[in-house]
């Protein structure tokens, strides 16, 4: 599994489709269409499990530890979530990539 992460508008969805060969159809926010890239896990609620997430060939997330901090509780705790998700991710991940400017650095 490849992780791939960025800020919003960094060029994450450029990335996965130039750089790592997938088609727009092969790319879903939807964790039901099953597709080789969940894009934008940071909006799927429930979060799905890292097992699961492990059998996706790309995850993309949007960078959720910058910025200005939620006031709400459960909007903390959702980021917090997230964040740990991402970590672990990263962890098990054989590749992690960050996007700044359109530019990828591959952190792993």
């Amino acid at each position: 599994m490849i992780l791939v992460v960025g800020g919003r508008g960094a060029g994450k969805r450029s990335f996965v489709e130039r750089e790592l060969g997938y088609r727009p159809e092969e790319i879903s926010s939807r964790w039901e269409e099953g597709t080789p890239v969940l894009y934008a896990l940071e909006e799927l609620d429930p979060l799905p499990s890292l097992e699961a997430l492990l059998e996706r060939e790309v995850v993309v997330c949007r960078e959720v530890g910058c910025g200005v901090i939620p006031l709400e509780e459960r909007d903390r705790d959702r980021r917090e979530d997230v964040g740990r998700l991402c970590c672990d991710l990263a962890q098990r991940a054989q590749a992690v990539y960050r996007l700044v400017c359109g530019i990828p650095m591959r952190l792993k």
